[in-house]
């Protein structure tokens, strides 16, 4: 993988970067692994920039996408805590939705590579992945979620075998518990909740339907969250 693993490289995404060229990018994020037979990088940013999709294809057009998806409630609650953090964020978890659901996304941060007020846009998850989908084919994207990575043993290795690679080499725990938890300030409450599960209820049918996916372990727990039907997905 590209190193360093922080900050992530973003080539594909900020201009400055991506006119270095292609040698720059292998130099510096892969140096230390000269000769590798496969290599990969972590953005996250990528995910929703046709900037970015376009430049991996033009670079790498048998390049194998892999998303990574979580639960969007629980994105967007995180999400907003790293925007408070980071000091771009000062209203409330609830005015800040509500902002962005009047359409009203707040002013731009040229510092962060990303909007830091797209907390539901960024969960439609769907969307991004269409887009790839139409660069690199169904059969060059993976859809994995993170649930299932951080608690089923199998998702590493049927990942592997996916990429060609071996299945049996466990990946090394990171050094730190990463976004495990979302409400790092006060609890969210059931009425928030209710309306991010409504707000993501029909994207995230249409990402179970378009790519058969079963999508339970969050709908589940948004019915429970709730005491409301969880969507269909």
């Amino acid at each position: 993988m590209a190193a360093p693993f922080r900050p992530e490289p973003k080539f594909f995404l900020l201009d400055d970067l991506h006119a270095r060229g292609l040698p720059y990018y292998e130099s510096t994020f892969f140096g230390h692994r000269p000769g590798a037979r496969l290599r990969g990088e972590k953005t996250v940013s990528y995910m929703e920039s046709d900037k970015a999709a376009e430049r991996i294809a033009a670079a790498f057009p048998q390049a194998r996408i892999v998303f990574l998806l979580r639960d969007p409630i629980e994105r967007a609650i995180s999400h907003y805590w790293f925007s408070v953090e980071n000091g771009v964020e000062t209203l409330s978890m609830e005015q800040a939705f509500r902002r962005e659901e009047d359409g009203n996304m707040g002013e731009e941060w040229s510092r962060l590579s990303m909007s830091p007020f797209t907390y539901l846009r960024r969960g439609r998850y769907v969307h991004s992945v269409a887009r790839y989908e139409a660069l690199f084919g169904r059969s060059g994207v993976r859809i994995l979620l993170y649930e299932d990575l951080v608690g089923d043993p199998g998702c590493f290795g049927g990942l592997c075998e996916w990429l060609g690679v071996a299945g049996d080499v466990a990946p090394k725990a990171p050094p730190r518990d990463v976004n495990l938890r979302a409400d790092k300030g006060e609890p969210t409450s059931p009425g928030l909740r209710k309306r991010l599960a409504e707000h993501f209820a029909e994207p995230t049918d249409e990402l179970a339907a378009r790519y058969g996916l079963d999508l339970t372990v969050w709908t589940d727990e948004w019915s429970a969250a709730t005491d409301t039907p969880p969507p269909r997905g």
